[in-house]
């Protein structure tokens, strides 16, 4: 008679995990690390090790001064945007309301679109002549803009089009809002503590764990995921304005076949994403939001 299998521990668990991170992330990051010292074009002929020429051409290199204003411009208006407009309809539709089914499936339903889709989709509505945005600005008076081909109304038709897709955000607020304690809000409620008086000393502070977490997620969807709408929309142009950093790297790998150089830009966009969530969480911890 066979004797029964001892049960799995957690490292069994966690194996197939483990191999797959040092696989799919450990093991390439090792390898951008190694080319961005090399004079390797990504084609055929054998990498060379050129030491810190690529650094020296990184602080000389005036497009990536251009590419790194408009990423860093871009996180200051994009996450606002996407973080509030996720919190608050996840805040707003959490509590039981005629249609709030049907308003909760409208919030999350552009997130399934492909961002190619979307993009396109916001190519028309963008349209300087026809779109429906200037249409709307028509109502008021307003002759509209022409979106895509001045710098600063191009960056801010990205960040319109990416305020869309919020639906992994706003169904973690809505889900951690639901977990709240109702008895907390009627406590409340008797000691004459309003709607906004329950936000501000309730709501927002129980779910300040989650909000934090989501908003360090999307400094880095923003910094690093923004290829697809920058690329269709206006790739990188007019004037750089768009020239983001996930967006010089495509072209200096695929299009100047820099893949050393591009490695070496990969590289400093991790620490940039790195810095800036450490500044996030020193801030967060400095005004004690977690407790």
């Amino acid at each position: 008679m066979s004797r029964p299998r001892p049960p799995l521990t957690g490292w069994a668990f966690l194996a197939p995990y483990a191999i797959a991170v040092a696989l799919l992330v450990a093991v390439p990051a090792l390898l951008n690390v190694g080319y961005a010292f090399t004079d390797h074009t990504g084609l055929t002929r054998d990498p060379q090790f050129t030491g810190l020429a690529n650094v020296r051409r990184l602080f000389d290199d005036r497009f990536l001064l251009d590419s790194l204003e408009a990423s860093l411009f871009h996180v200051a208006l994009a996450v606002p945007v996407r973080f509030l407009a996720a919190v608050g309809l996840g805040l707003l539709l959490a509590a039981p309301r005629p249609g709030g089914r049907w308003f909760r499936t409208a919030v999350y339903l552009p997130t399934v679109i492909p961002d190619v889709a979307l993009a396109v989709l916001f190519l028309w509505v963008l349209n300087p002549l026809y779109g429906p945005l200037n249409q709307f600005l028509g109502l008021f008076g307003h002759a509209g803009y022409n979106w895509l081909a001045d710098p600063t109304t191009a960056r801010i038709g990205v960040v319109l089009m990416l305020a869309f897709p919020i639906g992994e955000g706003f169904i973690v607020v809505l889900a951690a809002r639901r977990l709240l304690d109702g008895r907390l809000y009627q406590a409340a409620a008797l000691e004459g503590c309003g709607p906004f008086g329950q936000l501000r000393r309730l709501t927002l502070p129980l779910l300040a764990p989650v909000l934090v977490l989501l908003a360090v997620r999307d400094i880095i969807l923003t910094l690093q995921v923004n290829f697809v709408p920058a690329y269709v929309l206006t790739d990188g142009r007019p004037a750089n304005a768009t020239l983001y950093l996930p967006v010089y790297i495509f072209d200096q790998v695929f299009e100047f076949s820099g893949f050393a150089y591009g490695s070496l830009v990969t590289i400093l966009l991790m620490l940039i994403t790195a810095v800036i969530i450490t500044g996030l969480l020193i801030a967060v911890r400095r005004w004690r939001v977690l407790r």
